[in-house]
């Protein structure tokens, strides 16, 4: 069940124009703000499943400054077993988060919120610390943020999947997942 924060925070999120329609595919500037939103938003995660999780990272487009981004925060959340990894769903779903599934090698399990129906402020991906995920999770985003040449490479890929899919978000993250693995080949070889 939501509580009056919760609510505060989301309707933050939409006035900082955070969120976006499922399906649909929006890029926007980095807003520095999304920072405060992750912020906020672990520290609830925390407060549900901070005994179960080993970290809680900010990760995705929206953690990489000056990256344009779809203004969905992604959070990945570590735990140490698979049977971790359902308490911690089990924990968030019964704070009033959207059991989005197991998506096995392609995020985890997912775990989202939604600002309004259909509506998805946020994704969160939680896996064992020992999946390769979550290397990767962490690989990409600081490869992103040290290395400009790379994220505008990335910013430029994106802007051109966003105008060919912008009702079709799969196939905007498929058009991606080349990219994403020729630079984790190179960064965690």
């Amino acid at each position: 069940m939501k509580n009056k924060s919760t609510e505060a925070a989301i309707k933050q999120t939409v006035g900082i124009g955070t969120g976006l329609k499922q399906g649909s595919v929006r890029l926007v500037k980095y807003k520095s703000e999304w920072n405060d939103i992750f912020q906020s938003e672990a520290d609830r995660i925390r407060a549900c499943v901070g005994d179960i999780t080993t970290q809680i990272e900010h990760v995705g487009s929206t953690s990489v400054p000056g990256l344009i981004a779809k203004p969905i925060i992604d959070i990945a959340i570590a735990v140490e077993s698979r049977k971790d990894m359902f308490l911690v769903v089990e924990r968030l779903l019964n704070a009033g988060y959207i059991d989005g599934g197991d998506q096995g090698g392609d995020g985890g399990y997912l775990v989202e919120r939604d600002s309004s129906p259909g509506v998805r402020v946020l994704h969160i991906h939680i896996v064992e610390k020992t999946d390769v995920q979550w290397r990767n999770y962490l690989a990409f985003r600081d490869c992103l943020r040290r290395d400009k040449d790379i994220r505008n490479k990335y910013a430029h890929l994106k802007k051109t999947l966003a105008k060919r899919f912008p009702q079709d978000r799969k196939s905007y993250t498929e058009g991606k997942a080349e990219f994403i693995k020729c630079i984790l080949s190179r960064i965690t070889a």
